[in-house]
């Protein structure tokens, strides 16, 4: 059977002209920061996923979600490749705390044009396409 590109949500969440990133351990691109996400779920929409995942990684709600960008990730190293749908979000409630230790070392929030390095292959290929979430209206 051939191998097949996995359909991965990153959700760029927005708080006080800032963005949340974890850094990733457990995971393909470990030790890389990256917004929040994960996989997409048979039958679930974008949005049920990006709400899902944040909930799930951060406990707290988002609002607004909307699609910010789709990029097309090669993980060289970890031999995977994905499909990575971005939505982009406002935070909306909670106290953002790490909800699953085993695949989040440590998170902040941080300026778009001041992001924590290194960034996962996704993070890194938005950022060189010029996307910007500030411009997702």
């Amino acid at each position: 059977m051939p191998q097949r590109p996995g359909v991965g949500v990153a959700v760029i969440v927005k708080k006080d002209n800032k963005v949340l990133y974890g850094k990733r351990i457990g995971a393909h691109d470990v030790g890389r920061w990256a917004s929040p996400g994960g996989h997409l779920e048979y039958g679930e929409s974008w949005e049920e996923c990006a709400r899902r995942e944040i909930r799930e990684e951060y406990g707290i709600e988002i609002k607004n979600v909307k699609l910010g960008m789709v990029t097309n990730d090669i993980f060289k190293e970890d031999e995977k490749h994905y499909i990575t749908i971005c939505m982009v979000a406002d935070y909306e409630s909670g106290e953002t705390k790490i909800m699953e230790p085993d695949s989040c070392a440590e998170f902040g929030w941080f300026d778009w044009n001041a992001l924590p390095q290194p960034l996962m292959v996704s993070e890194a290929n938005r950022v060189k396409a010029g996307f910007d979430p500030f411009k997702i209206v």
